[in-house]
């Protein structure tokens, strides 16, 4: 028998993957008037976040099932990359993923569309606006079975 999707939805770990912090600052608060309560793991760039992902480097492992607000230009390694990576894992390539970031680009876009993210949202206009952004986010893994 399956948990309901409340307790689903709750144990979902959330990994933000953004270095900027004014950003990251943004979720967090969008997140608490929401009152979503999930823990919100943060990395900076995509090779922290394969290394929280999976464990590696001295990282402590982030428990599926994953959620992941991926920002496209980061350091190091992109969101578009990352996203490869996780596609090419056996181990994540079932991690749901939302694109955040300020590229209105349609050639970045297609890029992550193609990728099977679940949505690409342009920060600009999440803006005031962003509270719906994760609402959106919260309505979907309480609506949605994760594996």
């Amino acid at each position: 028998m399956n948990a309901d999707p409340m307790t689903r939805a709750a144990a979902a770990s959330i990994l933000l993957v953004e270095d900027d912090d004014g950003d990251v600052k943004a979720v967090r608060r969008a997140f608490a008037k929401e009152k979503i309560a999930n823990q919100i793991f943060r990395a900076v760039d995509g090779i922290e976040a394969l290394e929280m992902l999976r464990g590696e480097n001295g990282k402590v492992r982030i428990p599926p099932p994953y959620i992941l607000l991926v920002d496209l230009n980061m350091p190091r390694m992109g969101g578009i990359e990352l996203i490869k990576m996780l596609r090419a894992d056996e181990t994540l390539r079932s991690a749901v993923v939302f694109v955040l970031s300020t590229s209105k680009r349609e050639e970045d876009k297609k890029a992550a569309y193609d990728l099977n993210v679940a949505g690409y949202i342009i920060k600009e206009r999440a803006g005031q606006d962003f509270l719906r952004v994760i609402s959106l986010v919260d309505c979907y893994w309480r609506i949605v079975e994760l594996p």
